[in-house]
């Protein structure tokens, strides 16, 4: 069996808040910098950046349209502070959207390896 295939055991369940926070990006390169720089810090465990998208909102009175680039990341709330820190530090708006929600429910083991994943004692700043 392949390490892709390998199954891990996460019985062992943690009873922590998950959340998938949301936000937008100006353009590919630098939602992949974001999204790597997250993980990379066990701030989330998985971050998906999403094809873009056509934003259309309301800006300082003006109607405005860009194409932006989601990011849905899974973290847990013991790590949104951080999480919220780093992403307004390497974010280029002056305002980011950055939108928490909670996960009612999931796999019991994602859930899981997903609290693992981002666990603050496995922390190092980079």
């Amino acid at each position: 069996m392949s390490g892709a295939c390998r199954r891990h055991d996460y019985s062992e369940q943690i009873e922590v808040s998950i959340l998938v926070v949301l936000t937008n990006l100006p353009n590919r390169q630098s939602a992949e910098e974001l999204a790597r720089f997250l993980v990379e810090n066990q701030l989330a465990a998985c971050v998906n950046v999403l094809s873009s998208c056509r934003s259309i909102y309301r800006w300082k009175g003006e109607v405005e349209e860009t194409d932006e680039v989601p990011l849905l990341i899974k973290t847990t709330e013991a790590r949104y502070e951080a999480l919220e820190a780093a992403i307004r530090a390497r974010h280029p708006y002056e305002l980011p959207e950055i939108i928490a929600l909670p996960v009612a429910q999931g796999l019991p083991d994602y859930l899981a390896w997903l609290a693992a994943e981002t666990q603050m004692d496995n922390w190092l700043p980079t």
